[in-house]
């Protein structure tokens, strides 16, 4: 059964070295279901957007670059997604409990200034870089 799409989606396609492994990753750790998929790519839902693993063999043989923000080494480049303040914080429960190792362990930015935001990086086993974050204010996304 699929769901009807309604509103703007992303699509993004990520190179990984091991589908297996992005199936593990994506399937089981974050709980994103499967769709097409074919040798050489896999598709998941990633919380109503869609993300292709594309295999690459030689993915993630380099050292990724890493800027400074906050005093944490946060890897460039990387994708996210934004969720409802409640929901990351289950999700940030369940990862811990599933002993994912967090590039990024979970923390609060902005504490109590306006665009006060949780956030937590981890990466896939080809090291394509994650971050979860929630605005405790979603009117706040863009806020200065």
């Amino acid at each position: 059964m699929t769901e009807a799409v309604t509103g703007s989606i992303f699509h993004l396609a990520i190179p990984v070295h091991d589908l297996e492994a992005a199936r593990a990753f994506y399937g089981n750790t974050l709980g994103c279901p499967e769709g097409r998929s074919s040798d050489t790519w896999v598709d998941f839902n990633f919380h109503g957007h869609q993300i292709v693993a594309h295999l690459d063999p030689e993915y993630g043989k380099k050292d990724k670059v890493r800027n400074l923000v906050d005093e944490e080494k946060i890897p460039v480049p990387h994708f996210g997604l934004i969720l409802e303040w409640k929901s990351w914080h289950t999700l940030r429960d369940s990862l811990i409990s599933a002993a994912v190792i967090f590039t990024v362990g979970p923390y609060i930015r902005f504490k109590e200034l306006p665009g006060e935001q949780a956030t937590m990086f981890l990466c896939d086993p080809s090291g394509n870089a994650i971050e979860f974050k929630s605005f405790k204010n979603p009117a706040c996304l863009f806020a200065k």
